[in-house]
């Protein structure tokens, strides 16, 4: 049976990965973006179990003593985690499977999951960077001044993963995405599984 692909995307909170996945999966099938858990304040729109999992803090931790987390890390003032047996389980069903992670947790999973894809999304510049963070309009300028910092720290492990986009233009970096995607869907072992029968029946 066909399994899915696991990938990592990670980026600096403000380079533009949420709004980029969210404009190109409803154009792919059989790929599904992971929900995360977290501790942190839904945002205002946010809904529980479509953009976060939102639990406690407790809770989280006790998630962590039960191992029910394939990575877990704290950002900011919060706790992140994916949950394992969601994610090995969508991956058995043959569904492709998306973390949104930092680079930290990129590392944890590549551990335990060496055939996962990475991908690394960085912004034009470091002034675009923070001129996005400040048209949020969610975050003051001590907290838009410290996440420029982590993002620096951030970004310096870009050469870490498989693959570098630039998301200088929107249009250009969701085709880029939508590439590797679908090229990864057309290497040799995928097809082998997809295609099983006709390849048999092709070579007798």
């Amino acid at each position: 049976m066909k399994t899915g692909n696991l990938y990592i995307l990670s980026a600096p909170s403000g380079a533009g990965k949420s709004s980029l996945l969210q404009a190109l999966l409803p154009e792919l099938s059989g790929i599904q973006l992971s929900v995360s858990h977290t501790t942190r304040d839904p945002r205002p729109g946010e809904e529980s179990g479509i953009h976060y999992n939102f639990t406690t803090i407790d809770d989280f931790q006790q998630g962590i003593e039960a191992g029910e987390f394939l990575e877990h890390a704290q950002v900011f003032d919060n706790f992140y985690g994916t949950s394992e047996i969601w994610v090995r389980d969508t991956l058995q069903s043959g569904v492709d499977v998306v973390l949104e992670i930092d680079w930290q947790g990129a590392r944890s999973i590549r551990q335990q999951i060496p055939e996962s894809i990475s991908i690394f999304i960085l912004p034009p510049s470091q002034s675009a960077l923070r001129e996005r963070l400040k048209h949020r309009g969610q975050d003051s300028s001590e907290i838009i001044e410290r996440r420029m910092r982590d993002a620096m720290n951030e970004m310096s492990h870009y050469d870490e993963y498989n693959y570098l986009l630039i998301n200088n233009d929107f249009e250009q970096a969701r085709e880029a995405l939508k590439t590797i995607f679908l090229a990864e869907r057309l290497k040799t072992p995928q097809q082998q599984m997809h295609h099983q029968s006709l390849l048999q029946a092709l070579i007798q």
